[in-house]
């Protein structure tokens, strides 16, 4: 914070989106959009800046390649919006030099994993109304998050009512685990597909024999019912 507070106070003379700042500073450019009531992310942010503040603002949604003109980013904020929805595609062509991400204070359900899995930035997810599934269980072990704000990472909904109001850590290093539900329904689903496919096979069996029995059966009776071929001798 005190790094953008120096940036304010040196003018930057290229085009700046209506209501942000744009400052630069060592060859850093920033362009500084904080609690300008913005209900969308602007589209005329210049294509050279580094340093993105959009947080205090009223954001619902981050929509497919929302930063991807913008290679040189290396931090956004986007905290304390009303952020609900992200898509997959969000930070597309920005991943590979993203340093650092804040999504806190936000209200943010799930996520798509591929939206995050795909970033090396820094992130912070604190304190959002999340719903504790297993995209957000693989996002906590395999995306980068920020150490200090992880324990803020809280069960709002989950499957199990035990687990509402906990950190999602702490839920997970007792032993819960989100995504071990959706393994056991595909394996139910699995079980039931072979158990329906053996029956196919038993019942098919069963009607093959039936059938050649009951040929077997009339190939008999008809030979009873035939004459004998050699009289009897008196």
């Amino acid at each position: 914070q005190a790094f953008f507070c120096l940036l304010l106070c040196i003018p930057w003379g290229s085009s700046c989106p209506p209501s942000c700042q744009c400052t630069e500073r060592a060859g850093a450019k920033a362009v500084l959009c904080s609690s300008q009531h913005l209900e969308e992310i602007p589209k005329d942010i210049p294509r050279d800046v580094v340093f993105l503040k959009l947080d205090a603002n009223s954001i619902t949604r981050i929509p497919s390649n929302a930063f991807r003109h913008l290679s040189h980013l290396e931090e956004i904020d986007l905290s304390r919006n009303a952020i609900e929805k992200i898509d997959r595609a969000a930070f597309r062509g920005v991943a590979a030099g993203l340093r650092s991400l804040d999504l806190s204070s936000n209200r943010i359900r799930s996520i798509p994993k591929e939206a995050l899995l795909a970033l090396n930035a820094k992130l912070r997810l604190a304190n959002n109304p999340w719903h504790c599934e297993c995209a957000l269980q693989e996002v906590l072990w395999e995306a980068r998050l920020d150490l200090d704000s992880v324990q803020d990472i809280t069960c709002h909904t989950a499957p199990r009512q035990e687990y509402v109001g906990k950190p999602l850590l702490q839920v997970l290093d007792a032993g819960g685990n989100f995504c071990s539900v959706r393994q056991r329904t595909m394996d139910v689903a699995m079980f039931v597909t072979m158990f329906g496919w053996f029956a196919m096979v038993i019942g098919y069996v069963i009607c093959y024999v039936r059938h050649n029995r009951e040929d077997s059966c009339r190939h008999r009776e008809r030979l009873r019912a035939l004459p004998s071929a050699q009289p009897r001798a008196e």
